[in-house]
């Protein structure tokens, strides 16, 4: 690499105007494009979305409270414990149709977060290729003032002050001109570069959001929910036992 940039630093003349105009133009064009790539990937995806199928998915289980609905009267209707067993499970029933749909949505979810990390690779991939690109033009960049501010453009002026003759003067004038000039597009390069440091750590933290939140809807697809599943298989099977416990008592005070 580094052969490469002193062969391209020996290539590069200053007073070629077009081509310092466009030094290094296409790694910065690369750059600009990128961030508006990335800003659309972003943009595309709304995380608060995830968040609120969390919390309606929070509000559903919680709020399917027997005991509850039962202090409110709700099975104040039913006289006997089947009907009880009965107005649970349908209750449930109902429960569960909104779970579901919600946890297919959270699936879906975390399979778009899922390609958005792979994709966030890439193009922290592609912003390490074009950071190493614009090094490459500003090493050479640099290497070449180094080499006129150090041999040519000493040699100009100490030709015009031997000579006297203002043809050499004017010569060593515009050299250094041509010079500081360079030096500013060096210094742009150099702000497109810091521009492409400063989007590595931020790619980073998107797709380590992104990761985490695919985490939890991971936890909340194979804990929450079937937890709550057999919770519930759980609570109709006690209240099973409830009822055979009920007539057991029964039979033994008939037969007392």
């Amino acid at each position: 690499e580094q052969k490469v940039v002193n062969e391209f630093a020996d290539k590069i003349d200053l007073t070629n105007s077009t081509m310092v105009m466009q030094y290094g133009a296409a790694a910065q064009k690369k750059i600009a494009s990128f961030s508006d790539s990335a800003l659309d990937k972003v943009k595309t995806k709304d995380l608060g979305e995830v968040g609120e199928d969390i919390s309606n998915l929070v509000v559903e289980l919680k709020g399917f409270d027997i005991d509850e609905e039962e202090k409110k009267g709700f099975f104040g209707f039913f006289k006997n414990t089947s009907n009880k067993i009965t107005a649970m499970k349908a209750r449930y029933d109902s429960a569960e149709v909104n779970v579901n749909k919600i946890a297919a949505a959270l699936e879906a979810h975390q399979v778009q977060l899922m390609k958005d990390v792979v994709m966030l690779d890439k193009l922290y991939e592609m912003n390490l290729n074009y950071h190493k690109e614009l090094s490459m033009y500003i090493l050479a960049g640099k290497e070449k003032i180094q080499q006129v501010k150090e041999q040519e453009l000493p040699e100009l002026i100490k030709r015009a002050e031997e000579s006297g003759l203002p043809e050499y003067t004017q010569k060593a004038k515009a050299l250094a001109e041509l010079c500081n000039r360079f030096e500013k597009k060096i210094y742009d390069l150099e702000l497109t570069r810091t521009i492409s440091m400063q989007m590595a750590p931020q790619i980073r933290l998107i797709q380590s959001n992104d990761t985490a939140m695919s985490e939890k809807i991971q936890s909340t697809l194979v804990n929450t929910i079937p937890l709550w599943k057999s919770q519930m298989v759980l609570a109709i099977g006690v209240e099973h036992s409830a009822q055979a416990a009920k007539a057991q008592r029964e039979v033994t005070d008939m037969t007392n």
